[in-house]
């Protein structure tokens, strides 16, 4: 399967995976509102969440499947079954003692991760009992990504790329029909997590085992391939995962500020990981087993340019989302959350977080396929460098921003987080693409100056249709959920249009979408 539709079916499974994600928001924003409860069960699923992301999409996902990839190509089968065999039992050995760990010392990881709570422990002990629920989900989830690992590179697609939903139903089902048994409603949704990590590594265990991949697990610390997966780890925590630590940084210096900052941050980033998810998340899954396939074959022409492409690509998606994210952001959160118990200040508050966060979405995109470029290389160090200079930078940031928007007397100091994981994220991607630059791993394709111009002139159009249609349509918090949606889908379709109308104007055509080729100053690649 090519590269593009490899992409398009991760991208549908995606998609349907951030309805079903948006679906479960509304439902939880509609029963539960905005308040000391959601911003303790937010905190609850935090760590594990992260995770999540971090093994799912992060550093054991990236170290994992080059070294998979690389038994694949230069083993037989029944020595990918024994790497599957022992990383699977050592990986599970591991989260097994880090979740008796941390279920025993609950009250002293919630205290590390919201020390604003301090104060409040009423708060404080409503977050941990939500957490002693949510966390064991680490173990079933991080499972559940290595087994996505086999599963891509193998290109089987769709199943990992479908295994979301279920979390997002088992949250969906807990808020409707399990929260009234509790005595805090919301504790529901710490039960929904659990029961999802069970559902989700169950779904993937029949496929697995249908490629012969699913043995019985072993520990297998002294195992050659087990011990490269770590080593290549350890460095990539920190390098593949620089967006999701400054998340987690954002939750502490949340807890310190008003009620409901979390919640706030919350939609605001879930609107952000729509298009992130749907493409940029897609996309890096896709590109990691074919670059690390270009390296293993000792191709660098081949690598640099199907690592064009996608960067090509993230551009095209990416940027049009960001501005249309900025310009939307309150039809699009007020048609989602306003109907219910979240309130119109607070959708006025997650909007404001909502613009902040745009400024970083193209910039964590590109991140997404800039990292694979060192990751299928087996070079994890130099991501874990630059993530700890994005880092540092998102931590001042996060103080600079914060402390300017008190000075100016601005209602909404969480936006300043929103605006330093911003900043902080185009750092990052600066750094990685200077480094595959300055190695000559990255040699960029003709035409780029060409697609920047084609791609800013629909932009441009398309800003220009959108100011004039939100001109036209009444104050949105006025309106009915029905008219909502039809001036919401209204502006999506009439923007989407005029941005594709403009490029292909411009010349740009889908033949020039759907592979890497060769250098082109006509084509996209």
């Amino acid at each position: 399967m090519s590269l593009f539709k490899s992409t398009l079916v991760v991208s549908a499974f995606t998609l349907l995976s951030r309805i079903s994600g948006l679906a479960r928001d509304i439902v939880m924003a509609h029963y539960f509102g905005a308040g000391k409860a959601t911003d303790a069960f937010f905190i609850a699923f935090k760590l594990p969440n992260f995770l999540r992301r971090l093994f799912g999409e992060g550093a054991f996902h990236q170290a994992f499947v080059p070294v998979l990839t690389e038994y694949k190509v230069q083993r037989d089968k029944s020595a990918v079954a024994d790497l599957v065999q022992h990383t699977m039992g050592t990986l599970g050995g591991v989260l097994l003692l880090l979740s008796v760990v941390c279920l025993l010392a609950a009250p002293w990881v919630v205290m590390g991760i919201a020390w604003g709570y301090i104060d409040q422990p009423d708060k404080m002990a409503l977050t941990t009992d939500m957490f002693r629920v949510t966390f064991p989900y680490i173990l079933f989830i991080s499972l559940t990504a290595l087994s996505a690992g086999v599963l891509n590179s193998y290109g089987k697609f769709a199943v990992p790329a479908f295994t979301p939903i279920l979390l997002n139903l088992s949250l969906i089902g807990c808020a409707v029909w399990l929260s009234p048994y509790f005595d805090v409603p919301v504790k529901a949704l710490a039960w929904g997590v659990l029961f999802a990590g069970i559902l989700q590594l169950g779904f993937q265990l029949p496929f697995l085992y249908k490629l012969g991949l699913l043995h019985w697990p072993r520990w297998g610390w002294h195992h050659s391939g087990v011990r490269r997966v770590m080593k290549l780890m350890g460095p990539g925590i920190i390098g593949s995962s620089v967006m999701q630590i400054n998340l987690l940084f954002d939750i502490f210096v949340a807890s310190f500020l008003a009620t409901g900052s979390i919640t706030w941050l919350y939609y605001a980033d879930r609107m952000l990981e729509f298009p992130l998810g749907v493409f940029g998340i897609a996309l890096a899954t896709v590109i990691l087993p074919s670059l690390s396939g270009k390296h293993a074959d000792k191709d660098p022409q081949g690598f640099s340019h199907m690592l064009d492409f996608a960067m090509r690509w993230v551009i095209l998606i990416g940027l049009p989302a960001a501005v249309a994210l900025f310009l939307l952001a309150k039809p699009l959160l007020a048609t989602f959350l306003q109907h219910g118990a979240y309130s119109e200040y607070a959708i006025d508050m997650s909007i404001f977080a909502l613009q902040a966060y745009s400024f970083g979405l193209l910039a964590h995109m590109l991140v997404k396929v800039l990292a694979p470029g060192y990751f299928a290389r087996q070079d994890t160090k130099t991501p874990m460098k630059i993530g700890l200079i994005a880092m540092a930078s998102n931590m001042f940031l996060n103080v600079v921003f914060v402390v300017g928007l008190y000075q100016l007397g601005v209602d909404g100091l969480h936006a300043g987080l929103a605006l330093a994981t911003a900043g902080s994220g185009a750092i990052n991607a600066y750094l990685l693409w200077r480094g595959l630059r300055r190695k000559n791993v990255h040699q960029p394709n003709k035409g780029w100056w060409l697609f920047a111009i084609q791609v800013s002139l629909a932009c441009a159009v398309m800003v220009g249709v959108l100011l004039l249609l939100l001109n036209m349509i009444p104050p949105w918090y006025g309106l009915s959920l029905l008219d909502q949606m039809m001036y919401l889908s209204l502006l999506v379709i009439t923007g989407a249009a005029s941005y594709f109308v403009t490029l292909f104007v411009c010349g740009i055509r889908a033949k020039d979408l759907r592979r890497p080729a060769e250098n082109s100053v006509n084509s996209l690649i």
